[in-house]
């Protein structure tokens, strides 16, 4: 469906969650105020799609149910938070916007870590945001709105704090966030005040001494989701602001936006269940964030135990995003993100009114919903998730989520993963980690699994450990071989390589303190270079008898996940693991850095991969590039550590598979021994 005020989305080349499907709903939605579509059926691997009612009368009418609700204090008129997207990642005309619709629909806004516009001051439906930088926050500010949030982590980077690209910090972002014109903007990885649940206590007692407003945090879906919840609720928070992995964002390394978090509906039923078993979830509200794409997903969240969704990018559709992903370099082509020059300015009544439309027409189809339901109100829809079954999911996640179903089979498609080429360009080119926006577009949910990996997802530190701030602290991710130290758990298979590329790669292990592994042995890369031919490791998986290791092998050199863990476990029960390296051959089916990551938590020593992905980062190889690869790849290591809250990371990763979880891998759960999102 088209409309002259809306610019046409271009074409999507790679699977997309966004997709022309759920943009042009959001559209029709924001141009005519009327409802569209009920009980959406959507494709696609997320669980949350997996997942229906009961009911499924679909008719559009007038019998509309009541979808009234409170937060904070206020009535609101649906249970719809409006994302927590700052000044400075959104233009200024756009904030502005959101907190008017927020006004007029009494609905609520967030407003994010860059501080308070002016033209915000006399705002009251806002949730004012108080994170780890402070930016522009001050006693002042904090009081504007309606509530007070402490922000901890997002979805889309957990573990790391906010990022502001320097482009974008023009003179009014450098006046409101009290920061250098010019600079990145990177807030510290942990409020340096807060390091455990017994401080989030304090924080939180503090600021509402201070404002006498309600306070809420908001945190990732990770690992221990269950736990911080209850732990925020015994610590007097009124509510947690649960945002998922996939949320979308301005700025975030893509290795942490794409390896880290878990689905918030596993999260948001998670949450509900041990908060009910803690006797603390009657007061305490849950607001449930990431990948909310209409009335269907809102029903489904609040149904799994969800009081209120919050949409960020589902928003910026409606005020007429066209998902370039180009929201960190300040050239949004419809001036919602540009960076604030004069250049490109966003019109504020045009999105104030596309967003009330929005939430008119979101609002009458949500009411539709409950009607059909037969619930008498919006609130009795919350925990309801008896309304809902799958056939299409995990028996674990049945249970996690208390639904009813057939559990279903999913399994890799084995084969290799498509490369992301931009990401291996940007490293060779700039020898920095890639950071990307909006939201993940990783495997299994978008993207095709074709590894067992591809199904695991880090923990980013928050509340239970704090992270650490690789651009200001010390992390140590140098692991020690029998044969060789490394700076970091990687090795480049340079054998097959033409002889350029090999000087190339050897001069850049050489000075970034990795290993190749070559069928020869140059002089003055003798330190550097692991001999395929030695006979130094065992090429064959299945091979890990006491007969076989008493032959004076170094260790293994495997390709297999499963058989990775088999090895790693059998050395631990004999109590030789640290007699033996394990070194697993990805071979040229790399994806990302958090790769590495992953396979050291399954019990890798160092990861091989093959210099053809360095040559499909580039058209023109050159000794400055292959550094820049290695070195990038370093750097985003580093972050990952960080996130994960590991200073050592070879102490600290290797074979921690409680740093990991899975989603919807349940064919070979037994035997990797990593637990499901979501469990207890």
């Amino acid at each position: 469906m088209g409309n002259r005020n809306f610019i046409p989305v271009p074409k999507q080349k790679n699977p997309e969650f966004w997709d022309i499907k759920r943009i042009d709903h959001i559209r029709r939605l924001s141009m005519t105020g009327e409802p569209y579509e009920i009980f959406v059926n959507n494709s696609g691997n997320r669980i949350l799609d997996r997942i229906s009612f009961n009911v499924n009368d679909r008719t559009i009418n007038d019998d509309y149910g009541n979808t009234e609700t409170e937060l904070a204090g206020l009535k609101m008129s649906v249970p719809l938070y409006l994302g927590d997207m700052s000044y400075g990642a959104l233009s200024g005309n756009p904030n502005i916007a959101i907190a008017n619709a927020a006004e007029k629909t009494e609905t609520m806004a967030g407003t994010g870590e860059g501080g308070l516009l002016p033209e915000l001051y006399d705002k009251k439906r806002i949730f004012v945001q108080w994170a780890s930088a402070r930016f522009g926050v001050t006693l002042d500010t904090l009081n504007r709105g309606s509530a007070v949030v402490i922000k901890i982590g997002q979805g889309a980077k957990p573990g790391i704090g906010g990022h502001l690209p320097g482009i974008k910090v023009t003179g009014p972002i450098s006046t409101t966030r009290k920061i250098p014109e010019g600079l990145d903007a990177i807030s510290p990885a942990p409020h340096h005040d807060i390091y455990s649940i017994e401080d989030i206590a304090q924080r939180i007692e503090s600021l509402k001494i201070a404002t006498k407003k309600p306070v809420f945090v908001k945190v990732a879906a990770t690992n221990y989701i269950p736990y911080i919840a209850a732990g925020i609720a015994r610590s007097g928070g009124d509510g947690i602001i649960i945002d998922g992995h996939g949320a979308g964002t301005g700025a975030t390394p893509l290795v942490i936006r794409n390896n880290f978090g878990i689905p918030v509906e596993l999260a948001v039923a998670s949450a509900h269940k041990m908060l009910l078993k803690d006797g603390n979830r009657r007061k305490f509200k849950i607001i449930a964030a990431g990948r909310v794409s209409n009335s269907t997903d809102a029903a489904k969240l609040m149904a799994l135990g969800a009081d209120v969704v919050s949409m960020g990018t589902g928003v910026l559709i409606a005020m007429g995003c066209i998902m370039v992903k180009k929201c960190n370099l300040g050239f949004c082509p419809v001036a919602l993100t540009s960076k604030i020059d004069g250049k490109r300015v966003f019109d504020e009544s045009y999105g104030t009114d596309n967003l009330i439309r929005f939430i008119n027409g979101f609002t009458k189809e949500l009411s539709l919903i409950v009607k059909r339901l037969g619930l008498r109100s919006i609130r009795d829809l919350t925990g309801r998730s008896d309304l809902l079954y799958s056939d299409g999911i995990s028996e674990k996640d049945l249970d996690i989520l208390s639904i009813n179903g057939e559990p279903a089979e999913v399994s890799p498609e084995y084969g290799r993963i498509d490369p992301d080429y931009s990401y291996l360009n940007h490293l060779s080119n700039t020898g920095s980690a890639y950071i990307t926006s909006m939201g993940s577009d990783a495997p299994p949910e978008i993207k095709s699994p074709r590894r067992i990996i591809d199904f695991l997802r880090l923990d980013g530190a928050q509340v239970t450990r704090p992270p650490i701030d690789p651009y200001r602290e010390e992390i140590d991710i140098s692991f020690r071989l029998h044969s060789i130290d490394l700076e970091m758990p990687l090795i480049i298979d340079i054998r097959n390589a033409p002889g350029r590329i090999k000087m190339m790669l050897r001069f850049a292990a050489q000075a970034s303190g990795i290993a190749v592994i070559d069928n020869e042995t140059l002089e003055d890369y003798n330190d550097i270079t692991i001999r395929y031919i030695d006979g130094i490791y065992i090429h064959r998986s299945s091979i890990y008898t006491e007969k076989t290791l008493a032959k004076g092998f170094s260790g293994y050199i495997i390709n297999s996940e499963i058989n990775l863990i088999k090895i790693d476990n059998y050395l631990r029960s004999i109590n030789k693991r640290n007699e033996y390296d394990i070194i697993f051959n990805l071979n040229d089916n790399f994806l990302n850095s958090g790769d590495i990551a992953k396979l050291i938590a399954l019990g890798a020593d160092a990861v091989i991969i093959s210099h053809k992905i360095f040559m499909e980062s580039t058209t023109d190889p050159n000794y400055n590039k292959a550094l820049n690869f290695v070195n990038a790849i370093k750097k985003e290591l580093l972050l990952i550590s960080g996130a994960m809250g590991m200073y050592d990371m070879q102490n600290s990763l290797t074979g921690n598979h409680e740093i990991l979880r899975s989603v919807s891998l349940n064919y070979s759960l037994p035997e990797i021994n990593v637990k499901e999102a979501g469990s207890q």
